[in-house]
């Protein structure tokens, strides 16, 4: 996946937001202010962090050298992934739907609202 595709995927997402917290190597994306995942877009290897449910994040990491415990994050809730082509790019796909749905499932009712969540989760639809 190229960075510029990465970009896309989480920007995609209803609500979703690039910032540079960090400083201007790292996009962080957000949605309600709460972040789902971080990158440093011109990474060699290119890699992202993704929030993850602690019982499927041990799953992915078992199944696949290319996941590992979220770098300088809570292991126990983030992975970062690899991306050298060892992840299939739908895995991939689901694994950042499914940090942007945990991060928004703990957001205030009122803004989850203002997402139409879950049945509008792309901005395209």
């Amino acid at each position: 996946m190229t960075p510029e595709a990465l970009r896309a995927a989480c920007l995609e997402l209803n609500g979703a937001v690039e910032t540079f917290p960090f400083g201007p190597e790292t996009s962080v994306f957000k949605v309600g202010g709460k972040i789902f995942a971080l990158t440093a877009l011109r990474g060699e290897p290119l890699r992202i962090s993704l929030k993850c449910d602690p019982e499927l994040a041990v799953r992915l990491r078992a199944a696949h050298p290319e996941i590992t415990g979220g770098w300088h994050l809570n292991k126990r809730h983030w992975n970062t992934v690899r991306l050298d082509g060892g992840v299939p790019p739908l895995l991939l796909g689901e694994m950042i739907e499914d940090s942007y749905d945990l991060v928004v499932s703990r957001l205030p009712r009122a803004q989850r609202l203002l997402l139409d969540w879950p049945g509008n989760r792309r901005s395209g639809r």
